[in-house]
């Protein structure tokens, strides 16, 4: 009993010091083992843009290495990899490798907002993990016009020794004695590769020495005749306006009554002031940087919705350093709605014809077939277009709705129909006359509008005549059709 005792207390012992050198063992293997990293090393290559795959966190130094900090998550990295903003492309400058044989690389944001080490795998000079080489721009084609560019306003868009954010190094170039007169010429063009905006390279043509990329926004659209129209981000094919002083402008000043609507000011082109004007000197013969007379300039900006009563007088006798009054009146425009009254067969077929299925709409083309104003090319006059705005509260007067139908130019229709036979098929339009009894013929449309106010939609009756052939694509002018 007493043996059987004791040998039991001793194979207990023997379980117990199993179970502490057990508990022993289980805490020495949960401890943190951390690698450590070997000498950092620059890259030879100074331009290494890169990119972040979202997979690894960016840490304050080698991940695995005690003591690193997450500079970035894998949450923000992801965002950073779908970035469409150039600041978010990273640059890879430095590398370290651990004992395990993991490499690290140092990578900075072009914005500098996030630094850090980054997981790129485990063989020295290759990504197969983390980051993954990019290309900041892509080359594209220089401009059918190359000379003639003026910087528009350097406070918003300036030079730059590369695209902005497109190279860590880029720095904005000093622009130290550049008059707002010296014209740039363009000798290349590239895309910013993540957001796709457009940069030209550009030259001053009176110092060489002077050159940088800049934001040229859609680039130069041979397309459009009016430089003013051009979206050329920081650059115009204009000259930039002078600073305005008694010496180069005039104050514009549109009152109605007693109340100042709005102030403008115009200034002389600073070409002119090779031979600079002074205070007192007349206006006459000089013109802005957009070739606009203070007369011409005036007139284009009459308030909106105001009507101008004085500018001819106004604007005689001006001298550098006036303050000039124009009286405006509140005006509405109106806009002119097309109402179909006819819509005549085909004269050689004699037939019906049904819409292309692609217009969605089923069924004969009879009289009465919805045709709206939108669906006739139309142009108006400028004459005509100024005559649709007038003074609230007073009545068309019958010389001036002669004047809007007179510059109303209709063109044809915008969709093609087909016969059984599938021949194509348009109307064209014209303004619907009626015939006096000695046979004179006149428009219905000063009779149709007689009680019409500025600001109501004018009726212009047309007639519809069918005719062989497709649609035209011609362009239309469509803010007055309403």
């Amino acid at each position: 009993m007493r043996s059987s005792f004791a040998k039991s207390i001793y194979v207990g012992a023997a379980v117990l010091g199993l179970a502490g050198l057990s508990a022993v063992t289980t805490t020495t293997a949960s401890a943190k083992s951390y690698a450590t990293a070997g000498a950092y090393t620059a890259l030879a290559d100074k331009s290494q843009n890169v990119t972040v795959t979202g997979t690894n966190a960016i840490y304050s130094k080698p991940g695995t290495v005690k003591g690193a900090k997450v500079v970035a998550s894998k949450k923000t990295v992801a965002k950073l990899a779908a970035s469409k903003k150039s600041s978010d492309t990273f640059y890879a400058y430095g590398t370290k490798t651990t004992n395990r044989g993991s490499v690290y690389y140092k990578i900075v944001t072009m914005d500098k907002k996030y630094r850090g080490y980054v997981y790129t795998g485990k063989t020295a000079g290759t990504f197969t993990a983390g980051i993954k080489a990019a290309e900041t721009t892509t080359a594209a084609t220089t401009p059918a016009r190359t000379t003639g560019y003026y910087l528009k306003d350097v406070s918003k868009h300036t030079l730059w020794t590369a695209p902005k954010n497109t190279d860590i190094h880029a720095k904005k170039v000093r622009l130290y004695g550049v008059a707002k007169t010296d014209p740039f010429t363009v000798d290349k063009a590239a895309t910013k590769t993540k957001e796709g905006s457009l940069y030209y390279h550009v030259t001053d043509s009176k110092d060489s020495s002077i050159s940088g990329w800049i934001y040229a926004g859609k680039g130069y659209d041979t397309t459009i005749t009016d430089n003013t129209k051009q979206d050329l981000g920081g650059l115009s094919l204009n000259i930039a306006a002078a600073t305005a002083n008694p010496d180069n402008s005039v104050n514009v000043v549109y009152r109605d009554g007693a109340k100042t609507v709005s102030t403008m000011t115009w200034v002389n082109s600073p070409v002119a002031n090779a031979n600079p004007t002074k205070a007192g000197d007349s206006v006459d013969g000089f013109k802005d940087v957009s070739s606009n007379t203070l007369s011409q300039f005036v007139t284009n900006n009459v308030p909106a919705n105001y009507k101008a009563s004085n500018i001819a007088t106004a604007t005689a006798g001006v001298k550098f350093g006036n303050t000039i009054y124009v009286d405006v009146t509140a005006a509405a425009t109106s806009k002119v709605s097309f109402v179909v009254d006819n819509l005549a067969l085909d004269a050689t077929s004699g037939k019906e014809v049904t819409q292309n299925q692609a217009d969605a709409v089923a069924g004969k083309l009879t009289a009465g077939t919805s045709l709206t104003s939108k669906d006739i090319t139309a142009t108006l006059s400028p004459v005509a277009k100024d005559e649709l705005s007038g003074v609230k509260g007073t009545q068309f007067s019958p010389d001036q709705l002669n004047k809007i139908v007179a510059g109303i130019t209709l063109g044809n229709g915008t969709k093609t129909y087909y016969a059984s036979n599938g021949d194509a098929y348009h109307y064209t339009f014209a303004i619907t006359t009626k015939v006096a009894k000695d046979g004179a013929k006149s428009n219905t449309f000063a009779t149709d509008n007689r009680l019409a106010f500025p600001g109501d939609t004018l009726k212009a009756s047309v007639t519809a005549t069918l005719t062989h052939g497709a649609a035209s694509t011609a362009a239309s002018d469509n803010s007055w059709i309403a």
